[in-house]
């Protein structure tokens, strides 16, 4: 283990906070340990594209409470509390975090066995892991999701990109990121706006994916239609189940929380 563990607890659940060096930097963990557990094998959360530990807010407290099993989350490197980076990320960087990173996170937290929850490109990132790290692997859940690169995700993005033009909107992303939220917000843009990236796909992963799959989508998510769930839920070797959230967007944990964590629930102990 890397760095110095913090704890505190909150109701009856401890959270401890620790840096772990991975390659180029040294990532934030935060994990959250239940005092009853019926399973011992965590939940690892992928945060989207401009996200962060913090931004989970207390779902990962009501998923630990919920499911009696530890939970935990990252910031990937450039975000949150982990350390910086100036280049960009490559056009493989979903690849880069499930193959790099993630397996030294695991082993510096002797984690054999997981779950993953992932939202946006996180959700990508857990199908990635899940393809990679098919053995290991015993659920896997996405959160608006990607399957490949719609014309609304790219007018999405771009319709983002003005309004963190506004000085309102990007102080916002630093609240989160300190002096890294123009990183963070380059990242996101300069990836997915990329003509290189235009192409990409999740295909190659979801025939190799066997464990257990939930794949949650909002009807009006704004970087992404429906395709997207019924594409990824189709196309994993595993048994999979869609679920279109109504009246929802690109944030279904946080604009409707209960009926996630229900979802979720269902999902696990099933």
């Amino acid at each position: 283990m890397d760095g110095k563990v913090l704890s505190m607890r909150i109701n009856e659940t401890l959270i401890d906070d620790r840096f772990v060096a991975v390659p180029g930097g040294s990532v934030f963990v935060r994990r959250w340990r239940p005092a009853e557990t019926s399973s011992v094998v965590p939940l690892v959360l992928l945060h989207d594209s401009l996200g962060s530990v913090a931004q989970w807010r207390d779902f990962p407290l009501q998923l630990a409470e919920r499911l009696q099993r530890p939970v935990i989350a990252y910031d990937r490197l450039g975000f949150g509390q982990s350390s910086a980076r100036t280049a960009l990320p490559s056009a493989d960087f979903i690849i880069e975090e499930a193959e790099l990173i993630f397996p030294v996170l695991c082993q510096a937290m002797g984690i054999t066995r997981f779950c993953l929850l992932g939202h946006s490109v996180g959700g990508v990132m857990a199908l990635t892991i899940a393809a990679s790290k098919a053995e290991a692997c015993e659920a896997t859940i996405t959160l608006a999701a990607q399957a490949f690169v719609e014309e609304r995700t790219l007018e999405g993005i771009r319709a983002a990109q003005q309004q963190f033009a506004q000085p309102a909107a990007f102080n916002k992303l630093m609240k989160w990121h300190g002096d890294k939220a123009r990183w963070v917000l380059d990242a996101w843009t300069g990836t997915w706006l990329s003509p290189a990236f235009r192409s990409w796909t999740i295909d190659a992963c979801l025939p190799h994916i066997h464990s257990a799959v939930l794949v949650i989508h909002g009807d009006s998510d704004e970087y992404g239609s429906v395709a997207f769930p019924q594409h990824i839920a189709a196309g994993v070797a595993g048994p999979s189940k869609q679920v279109i959230m109504q009246h929802c967007g690109h944030l279904p944990h946080a604009e409707q929380p209960a009926q996630v964590l229900d979802l979720i629930a269902d999902f696990m102990q099933s």
